[in-house]
């Protein structure tokens, strides 16, 4: 099992306002895997769980919403884990546009 990877994301727009953003955008999140489309999402309460398939592989992830930041979580599976560190920075650069 990999150590997934976990990044916190500050915000000011409430967590329903990001819940809106989120909704709006959860199938962008797909692009941090080459070829990756978001294959279903669900909310269970304020934390969106989905999953990403890509290059044949399944991503579970899962987004927390808090009054001042949002939490995401990926767990990669072996064979995407080689590729940590450059899903990490695209998921540093990219993610933080998905709540403006």
């Amino acid at each position: 099992m990999t150590e997934p990877i976990t990044m916190d994301i500050p915000h000011k727009y409430g967590r329903e306002g990001v819940r809106a953003k989120l909704d709006g955008g959860v199938n962008k999140i797909a692009g941090v895997v080459p070829g990756g489309v978001v294959k279903d999402h669900r909310w269970d309460g304020d934390t969106l769980h989905f999953t990403i398939e890509g290059l044949g592989q399944r991503v579970a992830s899962k987004v927390e919403l808090f009054d001042d930041k949002v939490r995401a979580t990926i767990d990669l599976p072996p064979f995407l884990a080689l590729f940590a560190d450059k899903i990490r920075a695209k998921l540093n650069k990219e993610a933080p546009k998905l709540l403006k």
